[in-house]
This record gives C-alpha cells, structure tokens and sequence, in this order.
C-alpha cells in the first residue's frame, strides 16, 4: 500500500515537472517571437537590403570594357613591348568563348583582341571566330583589335570584316630607318608603313573603323607626324608615353629592356603639343594608362599592374569574373576620365566609307 502511495506521488511530481517545463518554453518562445514583432521594420530592411545588394550585385566591378590579350607570341621586336613572349599558351577556342561569354554575363559592352599580334595563331582564324562569336553570338556593341598589321589578309577581311568594329594598327614612325631600329619591322623584306597603309584601305574597303596606335619613346620623340596622319584619315590617333613594366621590359626577368626608350612627361608633352590641331588625338601619359585597362592574360587572368609589374588574378574560368576581378588593380574613375568610354560601335560612328 505505501509503495503503491510512493508511486502515485512520484508520478504526480513528474507530471507537474513536465507541465511547468512545456509552459516555460511556451514563454520563452511567445518572448522572443514578440521581440522580433516589436522592430519588424529593423528585420526586414536588412533582410530586403541583403536580397538587392545580391539581386543588383551592388559593389561589384562592371567590366565594361576588357583588353583580351590572347597570345604573347609575336613576329615583331619592338624594344619597349610590355606583354612580351614569356609562353606560347593559347587557350582551346572553345574555352575562349566561355569565358568571354562569362564577361558579357557581367556586363562587358567592348571587347579589345590584342598579343603580342593576334592575327599569328592560326593565320588570323583563331582571331577570326573570337570576332565573330562576340559580335554575331554574344551581339556585343564593340569587337575591337589591335595588331601590327603584318600578317592581315583581304581574305580575313572578306571572311570577318563584317563583324569587326575598329581595327588598330601600331606605327611609331613614318621613318622606316627608325621603324628598324624600334624593331617594328619583322625578318622579311616586307616594309611595316606598306602593311600599315594596305590595311587601311582594306578598312576602307570592308567598313571596318581604322584606327591608329602610337608609343612616344626616344626615337621617335621629334618626329612630326602630322602630315601622315591627316592623309591615313584613322578614327581614333592614340599616343602613348613609353611604360615601364617589370618582368616585361624592365628588370632581370625581363625579354625587353626599355629603360633606355622611355621619354620624360615633358617629352611626351612636346611630342602632343606638336601635333594638337590633330582632331582624332587621344594622349595617354603614363599616369593615366597604367592602371585604368582591364587587362586579360592568355590564361584569363586579370592582370593587377599598379605595383610596377603584372600581378595575375586566378583565371576566371575557375574562379568567375568576379572573384577575378578583385585582383585585376583597376581604376575605374581613370578610366572614365580618360575617355575609355566613347562611341566604339561602328554603326554609332556615321563614318562615311
């Protein structure tokens, strides 16, 4: 009998026990719900701010415009290159198209094909179906190139003409003497000014927007070169101050050494002064170029040049285009300020052919 007591007291104990513990997680579940109901406003402008920072991808670089330089091979010397042969890698073409794809997913309205000179892979074919891809597959407002212009053919522009925007052409003198000793001029006979003045009229041709690249250095510092330039008529006439970048063309490591090539800002000054009644001048100093160029390696890398050398990012084929990116060193208010961004679609231009 006193155990059957015993029992019941003790089953009654633990019945209150568990009855008291139910309603206290009740509470404290009713207090904490109330806490949230009492700043409901706090919660959700944090929680909505959350879902627009990654909706918009607000604080992301936008790479509007990117420099693509898909070879480092070349037939040209010229002593102040500063993206020179250091591998002969190409990436698979396939490859190549995915990632550009990737770039035009994130914002890239102009693609720059450069090398070395990117017409040497494959005859201009690789070159070729890159240009054709942005334009006609991925209908990006701007394909440009920059090349030397000694390995184009009409035949690339019969083949891909239509689908290339701008086409630069290198030339730092109208002096082939000086040419020579730049080392603008490859092992054959073949004069670097007649590739320059035959590729123009093919632009001329095929409606492709003809541009012009000059490196102000100490050989062709005095040069007037106004005269050529008003007749070849170019777009665009870009003048850049010779750069220094080291494992490129300065320092141990380095294929070229341009410390002797380089010009002062005055120099380049003087050279600019020269030639300002040049409608289509665009001047580059040294301070605005270094940092204000989306720079692209052969393997997809972004290259981060605002400590005197190319710093690569991990490829952004592994990585994405964003990880990427925060490695790439890019100024873009310099950029902007530069004139980076400018009518660079040919059908904006209202060129007359």
């Amino acid at each position: 009998m006193l155990f059957t007591m015993e029992s019941t007291i003790i089953g009654i104990a633990a019945f209150l026990f568990v009855i008291g513990l139910v309603a206290l997680i009740k509470k404290k579940r009713n207090s904490t719900r109330l806490s949230t109901e009492q700043s409901p406003i706090k919660v959700r402008v944090v929680d909505e701010k959350s879902a627009e920072t990654e909706e918009k991808g607000e604080g992301e670089i936008k790479p509007i415009s990117v420099n693509y330089h898909f070879t480092r091979q070349c037939n040209y010397k010229c002593g102040f290159c500063f993206h020179t042969a250091k591998t002969s890698f190409v990436l698979p073409l396939e490859e190549a198209k995915k990632g550009l794809t990737m770039l035009k997913e994130n914002g890239m309205e102009k693609v720059n094909f450069a090398g070395g000179e990117p017409f040497i892979v494959k005859r201009g074919a690789y070159l070729g179906e890159l240009v054709q891809f942005c334009k006609q597959d991925l209908q990006l407002p701007s394909v440009t190139v920059v090349s030397n212009g000694s390995l184009i053919t009409e035949k690339w522009f019969e083949k891909y003409g239509e689908y290339l925007d701008i086409l630069a052409v290198s030339c730092d003198s109208f002096d082939p003497a000086t040419n020579r000793e730049i080392g603008r001029q490859n092992s054959t006979k073949k004069d670097h000014l007649e590739s320059l003045y035959r590729v123009r009229d093919w632009c001329q041709e095929y409606k492709v927007a003809f541009k012009l690249n000059t490196v102000v250095n100490v050989l062709n510092k005095d040069e007037d070169m106004s005269t050529y330039i008003k007749e070849l008529s170019p777009c665009r006439w870009k003048v850049f101050q010779c750069l220094l970048i080291g494992g490129e063309n300065a320092g141990q490591d380095a294929l070229r050494n341009a410390e002797e090539m380089v010009v002062t800002s005055k120099e380049f000054q003087e050279f600019c002064e020269r030639h300002k009644e040049i409608s289509c001048l665009v001047p580059e100093s040294n301070e605005q170029m270094k940092d204000s160029y989306l720079i692209l390696d052969e393997y997809m890398r972004f290259l981060d040049c605002t400590r005197g050398s190319k710093d690569p990012s991990r490829s952004l084929l592994d990585v994405g285009v964003q990880n990427a990116l925060k490695f790439s060193g890019f100024d873009e208010k310099m950029f902007l300020k530069r004139g980076g961004k400018y009518k660079w679609s040919k059908a904006d231009m209202k060129l007359e052919w």
